[in-house]
């Protein structure tokens, strides 16, 4: 047999396995077909029976495409999840051989900077004009799979293997060259060893957030958390067969059907969650999560689909121009050069444009990403503010920013020169005054004042006892506190501690057992009223509620019962309050509202929340009572939250705010690994757990088990992700200190 018809056989096969593994087990009659005609092909071939082979062959190849295009048009979107993960798909290897022109990988040269999942490389793209010939640099990063390399991982990336990437997103800064990010993730691999996994990610969103380079980033697989570390760009592509989602469908599927460990959930099952969490390219364009659908070959691209290649480096070189182009501040000439680029047959490589932009533009371009992540999933959240409400702030924050722009951009910043020079005429004055009467006192005899009488006779004198009454310790107690029973404290069995009567835990002993520290779970209600001064809380925003933007079946019941039985209707509160009469704006994240999980309506409140402490130059506290995650049933409209709300975060703390983060009870996930994960000073009360994943969730994608009290607090300190551990009775008076010493050059008490 010819050794090219060998080949093209071989090949054949492999197309009609993936077609099998794709499809698992749908549409059994087409491959059927097909496996039958190419078994009779192979055996006519090998008994040299083929008249013309070559001919005979093609019309096979014929067949295969007209089968595959066929099947194209039925394909579901858990057929597209099957796509990505196959061995087939393309990698980002593959991308770097046939999309740039040349490439070198980089990267660190030991287990904890080199990370196998997460390639570096130094890349080119060639480009002409006329006669000329350009050559211009990127920083290509992202994550390879390998056509199933088992030591890539499967493109979940380790700690370091993130860190790894925002530090070459930062030499490619420094340089002055775009970035472009391919993301083929299933998620980032759940482990908190140093730097911690939702820590690490936390750090690379908020880098990725201030960027003063182009950044274009093209979705295959984009698994929650793994997919925002190297996503938040100005232009995000999207592969046709990819998906985009806060979650895998067989992880929602176990959710949903309350699996329990050991169990599977049905395929049926699996495919429903596939279909209603809208995660395929299609649904995040018309969400708006994403700029453009790159078209792949019928049932995705594999690495001999070179026409694919060309068209996605054609997309990508596009998608650059065009950030380069929105820095311009002529808008004429930005339309131009926009409309030739979008035009179908426009040949980006005979239009060549510098990639290089300047100090103005840097910044201008910093600011478009930032503003197109803030207006990102308004739509979703149920915003029941009436009109006249809305539009009353609005014309108040306009009306009042001329006030705010004087006191704080202006008087602020010449405060300390102008109150040392009243200080010194207040000083000049007291000496002429007390000159001028000085000859009117001696002669009177009364050298003393009233004022200074006053004050002898204070230090002189005793103190009156007071009869009153001892007021209560807590303004607020737990209900609780009237179970009238004992209770044993969790580390009894370690330290011995005694069973605790029910009314003295919850009510004088907050929630803290009195021999080993053990603070028992305490309700939000509990630290609104205790932490901050006595009818200084003023909530705002509450009529933005939580809904089901999805239309996820069975979701919006369970939405209506914990509204009806928390009295909130989202898992965010923000109010403002003071301590001590400082003024300061808290979001605050409800454990006791759906696990504390965020989606559209969380993400809006704490982008507000975060806006309105900046226009009041106020400090910004996000107190976790505690947090599951991101709400799955919202998909896209939930992860989204995670780079927007960073987004919202740096605008805040780069205006000179001052932003702390207390975590309670039980903080996970997304929003641990993006706007909290952020902040530079956060803290957590004892006996809290915080980590980036769940001991069920590491098992089931690592295997591994991990050791007791592996998300203890004390743990998340020892790694540097916390800077502090505080105890439930002293929050109140360690956040006074800590609005007092650290933190925010533009607060309006500094």
């Amino acid at each position: 047999m010819d050794n090219n018809i060998e080949k093209r056989i071989q090949s054949l096969r492999d197309r009609l396995s993936y077609l099998q593994d794709i499809f698992a087990g749908k549409h059994g009659d087409n491959a059927n077909l097909l496996h039958e005609r190419l078994e009779t092909f192979t055996e006519r071939a090998r008994w040299g029976q083929l008249d013309d082979p070559h001919s005979e062959m093609a019309s096979l190849e014929d067949l295969f495409a007209y089968v595959e295009k066929r099947l194209e048009e039925c394909i579901t979107p858990m057929d597209k999840v099957r796509i990505v993960r196959h061995p087939q798909r393309i990698c980002l290897r593959d991308i770097l051989e046939n999309v740039y022109d040349n490439f070198t990988e980089v990267g660190g040269q030991d287990e904890h900077s080199l990370d196998p999942s997460m390639l570096i490389a130094r890349a080119v793209i060639t480009r002409r004009s006329g006669k000329k010939t350009y050559t211009q640099s990127v920083m290509v990063i992202g994550q390879e799979k390998g056509h199933g390399a088992e030591f890539r991982n499967g493109g979940s990336v380790k700690p370091w293997g993130n860190a790894k990437a925002l530090q070459y997103m930062r030499v490619a800064e420094t340089e002055g060259i775009p970035i472009h990010t391919y993301i083929f993730t299933p998620g980032s691999y759940p482990i908190e060893d140093n730097p911690g996994a939702a820590q690490q990610i936390a750090r690379n969103i908020y880098g990725m957030a201030g960027l003063r380079v182009p950044v274009v980033a093209v979705i295959s697989e984009g698994g929650s958390g793994g997919a925002e570390a190297i996503g938040l760009a100005d232009k995000r592509l999207m592969l046709s067969h990819g998906y985009y989602s806060v979650i895998s469908p067989e992880g929602a599927a176990a959710i949903e059907g309350r699996i329990k460990a050991g169990m599977r959930a049905t395929p049926e099952l699996i495919e429903h969650c596939a279909e209603h969490l809208r995660i395929t390219a299609q649904d995040n364009l018309a969400f708006g999560y994403i700029d453009r659908i790159v078209q792949e070959p019928p049932l995705g691209a594999r690495p001999w689909h070179f026409d694919f290649f060309r068209h996605l480096r054609q997309e990508v070189i596009r998608a650059t121009d065009e950030v380069v182009i929105s820095t311009r501040r002529m808008p004429l000439l930005k339309g131009m050069a926009l409309s030739r680029r979008r035009k179908p047959d426009a040949n980006m490589e005979e239009m060549f444009m510098r990639w290089d932009l300047s100090a103005s533009a840097r910044e201008r371009l910093r600011d478009r990403r930032q503003q197109k992540f803030l207006r990102l999933s308004r739509h979703a959240a149920r915003d029941r503010r009436p009109f006249w409400t809305k539009t009353a702030s609005a014309f108040w924050d306009w009306l009042s920013k001329p006030w705010r722009t004087f006191k704080y951009d202006f008087y602020r910043k010449h405060q300390r020169h102008i109150r040392a020079v009243l200080e010194e005429v207040d000083n000049e004055w007291e000496q002429l005054k007390s000159r001028m009467l000085a000859p009117w006192r001696r002669l009177t005899g009364k050298a003393d004042s009233t004022a200074a009488a006053q004050a002898r006779e204070e230090l002189t004198a005793l103190s009156a006892w007071s009869g009153e009454g001892r007021k209560s310790k807590w303004n607020y107690l737990s209900p609780r506190y009237k179970v009238d029973r004992t209770i044993t404290c969790p580390n009894s069995a370690s330290y011995g501690c005694l069973d605790l009567w029910g009314p003295d835990l919850f009510a004088e002993f907050a929630g803290v057992c009195s021999h080993c520290g053990y603070h028992f779970p305490m309700e939000p209600e509990w630290y609104v009223k205790n932490v901050f001064d006595a009818g200084s809380v003023f909530e705002f925003n509450s009529e933005i509620e939580a809904g089901n933007p999805l239309d996820f079946p069975d979701f919006a019941p369970r939405i209506a019962e914990a509204q009806k039985k928390t009295g909130a209707r989202s898992g965010c509160m923000t109010f403002e309050a003071r301590i001590d009469d400082i003024k300061m704006v808290v979001a605050m994240l409800m454990g006791t509202f759906r696990g504390g999980s965020v989606g559209a309506a969380e993400g809006y409140k704490f982008v507000e929340a975060a806006q309105r402490a900046a226009k009041k130059r106020y400090p910004f506290l996000a107190y976790v009572h505690g947090t599951a995650g991101i709400r799955i049933q919202e998909g896209t409209h939930g992860v989204i939250q995670m780079p927007r709300c960073t987004v919202a975060v740096r605008r805040y703390i780069e205006s000179g705010g001052l932003y702390m983060v207390l975590y309670d009870t039980n903080s996970f996930a997304g929003p641990l690994a993006s706007f909290l994960g952020c902040s530079p000073y956060q803290f957590a009360v004892r006996s809290s757990n915080i980590g980036f994943a769940g001991p069920g969730v590491i098992k089931e994608t690592t295997g591994m088990d991990i050791p007791p009290k592996y998300h203890r607090s004390y743990r998340a300190l020892s790694r540097g992700h916390i800077q502090g551990i505080w105890d439930r009775r002293q929050i109140r008076a360690n956040l006074k200190q800590a609005l007092l010493t650290i933190g925010g050059r533009n607060l309006y008490y500094r």
